[in-house]
């Protein structure tokens, strides 16, 4: 990751205490507790808004305070780090440790500055905990959640989008490729439109920023392409054409 590029839009805040490493978003709340990255602990205050299944659950909170310094009532989302692949049937949810910038959940929560920093449409970083365990480490992570929105595979179960949304993904998708931003698992499901239409990108987990390339970019492109093409034959209802692909294309391709 380029951290020279990074210019942090918060006030940043470390906490570290025995085998636990903690980074928050200090304009976001001043009443941080390692304990806010447990999901129990928003089932204790009654605070979950709801959850959402992949490899595991991710649990929409509600963070009230009435604390001047912090803004209430923020939906956040808090995600625990689970392994993919056969190799997560073995090491489920623990990593190899290798310092704390190179964790899944520090470089996630890194990224999202610099998303913040060039005004791209992401979520907005608040906090991420790092616990060591010997060699092995676990993550989990708290981010913004995108009000009034659903992802793509949603929308398109329920029917079509214009053609100037379509060219409106293409162009957002561009700009995150403009800026070097690499999205490791771009599909249906981590891009989503808010009620206004608005396109946004999430789930930024071993993303990262880098040198401008079109064969990357081209990675970034196919890789989205497939999940379509797989939602489409999966889903009995699912409103997507390679005409609609062409739009989006048309879109990416109109950014300079």
């Amino acid at each position: 990751m380029n951290k020279s590029a990074i210019v942090k839009p918060y006030q940043e805040k470390t906490y570290q205490e025995g085998n636990v490493y903690c980074r928050y978003n200090g304009n976001a709340m001043d009443d941080f507790s390692p304990e806010m990255l447990n999901s129990q602990y928003w089932q204790d205050k009654k605070a979950i808004t709801g959850s959402a299944q992949g490899r595991g659950t991710t649990w929409f909170v509600q963070y009230d305070t009435l604390n001047s310094k912090s803004k209430s009532n923020q939906q956040w989302v808090l995600r625990h780090y689970f392994r993919g692949g056969l190799i997560g049937k073995i090491i489920n949810d623990e990593y190899f440790f290798t310092g704390q910038e190179n964790t899944r959940a520090v470089r996630e929560y890194e990224l999202l500055n610099i998303l913040q920093a060039l005004e791209l449409p992401a979520p907005k970083p608040i906090a991420c905990r790092v616990t060591k365990k010997g060699l092995l480490y676990q993550a989990d992570l708290l981010s913004s959640r995108i009000e009034n929105a659903e992802d793509l595979v949603a929308a398109l179960s329920k029917g079509e989008l214009t053609e100037d949304v379509w060219r409106e993904i293409g162009k957002v998708i561009r700009r995150f490729h403009d800026a070097g931003i690499y999205h490791h698992d771009l599909n249906s499901h981590n891009i989503l439109l808010d009620n206004n239409n608005k396109v946004w990108l999430i789930d930024f987990d071993r993303g990262d920023q880098r040198t401008v390339s079109s064969a990357w970019q081209q990675v970034n492109i196919s890789r989205l392409l497939r999940s379509f093409e797989k939602e489409k034959n999966k889903l009995a209802v699912f409103h997507w054409t390679k005409d609609h692909w062409n739009m989006l294309l048309e879109g990416y391709l109109l950014v300079s």
